[in-house]
């Protein structure tokens, strides 16, 4: 027996051996690594059914932080218990950290070399049609009703007019969501095709649930994992130091980033502009560089976090502040991940088939559409009229990339590299 009280039902060697693999090809965003595993783990392998994995994810969208490396670090403790889950969760990371690494330096270092600048641009240009995109699909999946337009819109405004924080907005949201749940019940609930009756998912039969004091220990663990790796650096390079601001800060966004990888994104991306730790043409090369690489497509803040050291090393070498600063800020990202799912998967049933809850993520998850137009105006704002004047070049390979992502469904990796190319030739052109 495991951990997770259940027999493993496939053997570590295995689940490793899968885990591996998939950490070099899970590219495609969040929505791309949920879709790759549901096929392989529950179409092709069959280690888990199809009720046992929409629950997990149901409870891996209602934690803050990035959904598809939680649902791995899920089945990974499902199948064989914490071990497994580490496995999973550490193979789901790995290639993509040391990749990120490898560009952000390229960027940090060569980025001024014509060449690199030019890929670069056109790589900047097209990360707004892909906020775009990522804006129509999520206006989809969470804009069913027409009460959930006023979610996003609220959360639109508040966040570009009266810069309220994200954190509240995620706050009132699910408030909103809750209260009104209690006399709208059928905003927050599924309907059949072609039936208006509500209908919601039944739970399963009920299981034994661990003590509280297994939250308490595993949260204790993890307390102390993160003690032991982020107080020496406070204690020994101060509060007022990048390593310690990035350890903090990024600490903190793993606890209120609700709503998936472009609520984080959109948080980050007001902290870490307004911090000086990079320029929004920065942020927006992290972006595209992420989409295209295998992992998370919050990697992203570890690029962020090799900025904020590299262009504020102190005492260090900027290539060492660099890493240490992008190491960093993926361990304060990724640590409350683990211990989320390590902490609260033994209550998943509970969890998912609470009505409350259900109504409180339904609010977040529509208050996220406007975070995320917040952010596309802002990528939008900063790319088409940057210092230099009205960027022409950045609009037209803009809207071309939204047309062959809309249109003719063009890969990522596929529509990324065409825009360096693009950029490249601009460069050499002019």
């Amino acid at each position: 027996m495991h951990e997770n009280g259940t027999s493993p039902s496939v053997p570590l060697k295995q689940a490793f051996a899968y885990w591996f693999k998939l950490g070099f090809i899970n590219f495609g965003g969040p929505a791309g690594q949920i879709a790759m595993m549901h096929k392989d783990i529950v179409e092709s392998r069959k280690w888990m059914n199809e009720s046992m994995f929409l629950r997990a994810l149901n409870f891996c969208m209602l934690l803050p932080g990035p959904e598809a490396h939680q649902l791995a670090v899920y089945i990974g403790w499902r199948l064989n218990g914490y071990l497994g889950g580490f496995i999973a969760g550490m193979c789901f990371l790995l290639p993509s950290i040391v990749l990120m690494l490898v560009l952000a330096w390229l960027a940090a270092a060569k980025g001024q070399v014509p060449a690199v600048s030019g890929i670069f641009h056109g790589i900047s240009a097209a990360v707004v049609a892909i906020v775009v995109e990522a804006l129509f699909r999520l206006s989809k999946k969470s804009l069913k009703h027409g009460a959930l337009y006023v979610f996003a819109g609220a959360a639109f405004i508040l966040g570009q007019f009266f810069n309220v924080p994200f954190p509240a907005i995620v706050l009132l949201s699910g408030i909103a969501g809750t209260l009104l749940a209690r006399t709208r019940p059928e905003i927050f609930c599924h309907r059949t095709a072609g039936s208006k009756e509500c209908v919601m998912e039944e739970p399963s039969p009920a299981q034994e649930l661990p003590s509280l004091k297994h939250v308490v220990k595993v949260v204790g663990l993890f307390g102390a994992i993160w003690g032991v790796v982020v107080l020496p650096v406070l204690i020994s390079r101060g509060l007022g130091d990048a390593l310690s601001e990035v350890s903090l800060f990024f600490t903190k966004a793993a606890f209120v980033t609700f709503g998936g990888a472009y609520a984080v994104l959109a948080y980050i991306a007001d902290n870490a502009v307004q911090l000086g730790w990079l320029a929004e043409k920065d942020m927006l090369l992290g972006l595209g560089l992420a989409e295209t690489t295998p992992g998370p497509l919050i990697m992203v803040t570890q690029f962020v976090g090799f900025f904020a050291a590299w262009n504020n090393p102190g005492s260090l070498a900027q290539l060492q502040a660099g890493i240490l600063g992008g190491l960093l800020t993926t361990f304060a990202t990724f640590l409350p991940s683990f211990m989320f799912i390590f902490a609260g998967a033994p209550y998943i049933e509970a969890i998912t088939s609470n009505k409350k809850f259900a109504a409180a993520l339904t609010g977040i998850s529509a208050a996220v559409v406007g975070v995320v137009l917040k952010l596309g105006v802002f990528f939008a704002w900063h790319t088409f009229f940057p210092a230099s004047g009205f960027d022409v070049f950045a609009v037209v390979i803009a809207l071309g990339a939204l047309v062959a992502l809309v249109r003719w469904k063009l890969s990522m990796h596929a529509l990324v590299g065409l825009s360096g190319v693009a950029g490249l030739l601009w460069q050499i052109v002019t």
